[in-house]
């Protein structure tokens, strides 16, 4: 789903109504510095009945991990055991220009959020003496405690969001999935073989290992002219999420073959040239991260998704108006079934 408050509220929470209804897995709410997650998230499960609701992502340096476990577990037991928690270390624009938080060993303090998280989530008492998290703070009144709240699920499953490798390997070695942005089934098997590396560090396969990207989905005969739809999408986060230093998608494109696109996208975006940006953004690129096209050619891509190892498939209609967004809601489901790989 989009963002909330951006006068689009009314039709996300449809969607999600609607997603329900076509029995869809899951439901995921992202956040930046707009509206939460979680405060969305309660109010979509308060609102359907079956569907699963995720965040993709809680920002890990908006909350402590303990307040990310009470989050969880209270988001877990209001819907009925229906909660899976993403995670994400954000950007350093955000992290430090909007939460105060440095962007600063990145990796390090993943690690520890989710040791702590899944500690509180068993209902331990949380006594953490790491290089990122000291709980209880030494020499004060602090003590160890532990969650009050009992979730419905003994395991609330944990999703990392991540794009470079030393992340995704972390991904592999200490969560329960991966939300993917921009995954091809082509790149997207280096992608996993960095997070089975990860997976045979903590003694696992990936059997079990859930793998969510995201897709846009435009459902039109012309293809080219569906991803011209998703131009100004995928040209926001290719060319101005970040610094021209450090953007990890821009790394992505570039990573997957497109430097020279990826650079020009770049340089128009930071110029203010949208148009531009958007136009340079290569259609191969488009073609091989989105679902396009009518249900056929829909179906044909989720083939190649399941056979590149993606095992959980979240669809992103990239269409303002909320009745086309349904039906391409709609297509999706028999593009699913025409593929044969749902379940």
């Amino acid at each position: 789903m989009g963002y909330w408050g951006a006068g689009n509220d009314a039709a996300n929470l449809e969607l999600a109504r609607e997603a329900d209804r076509l029995g869809y897995s899951v439901a995921w709410v992202a956040e930046a510095y707009g509206s939460d997650a979680p405060s969305v998230l309660a109010w979509v499960a308060a609102q359907t009945t079956q569907i699963d609701i995720g965040s993709a992502i809680l920002q890990i340096p908006a909350r402590r991990p303990t307040m990310a476990a009470m989050t969880a577990a209270t988001l877990d037991t209001l819907s009925g055991g229906r909660f899976r928690l993403g995670l994400g270390v954000s950007g350093p624009q955000v992290s430090e220009g909007w939460y105060g938080v440095k962007f600063d060993k990145p990796l390090g303090r993943t690690r520890e959020y989710v040791d702590i998280v899944r500690t509180a989530l068993r209902r331990e008492r949380v006594d953490y003496q790491g290089k990122h998290f000291v709980q209880p703070l030494p020499d004060g009144p602090g003590k160890a405690l532990k969650l009050t709240v009992h979730p419905v699920r003994e395991h609330i499953p944990i999703y990392l969001a991540s794009i470079g490798p030393k992340n995704l390997e972390l991904t592999g070695e200490i969560a329960d999935g991966w939300l993917a942005i921009f995954y091809s089934p082509e790149h997207g098997r280096e992608s996993l073989e960095v997070i089975a590396k990860g997976r045979e560090k903590a003694g696992k396969t990936l059997e079990g290992f859930d793998v969510v990207p995201t897709s846009p989905l435009v459902v039109d005969d012309d293809w080219r002219r569906a991803a011209d739809t998703v131009r100004p999408y995928a040209a926001l986060y290719v060319g101005g999420m970040g610094s021209r230093e450090q953007n990890f998608y821009n790394n992505l494109a570039c990573r997957m073959g497109y430097e020279a696109e990826a650079t020009e996208c770049q340089d128009r975006y930071l110029a203010k040239d949208y148009a531009g940006a958007a136009a340079a953004v290569p259609l191969g690129f488009l073609d091989s991260t989105s679902l396009l096209g009518p249900k056929e050619r829909i179906a044909d891509k989720m083939r190649e998704l399941a056979e590149s190892g993606v095992t959980t498939l979240t669809v992103s209609p990239i269409l303002q108006d909320l009745e086309r967004s349904k039906a391409a809601l709609r297509v999706a489901v028999d593009a699913l079934e025409l593929a044969g790989v749902g379940s």
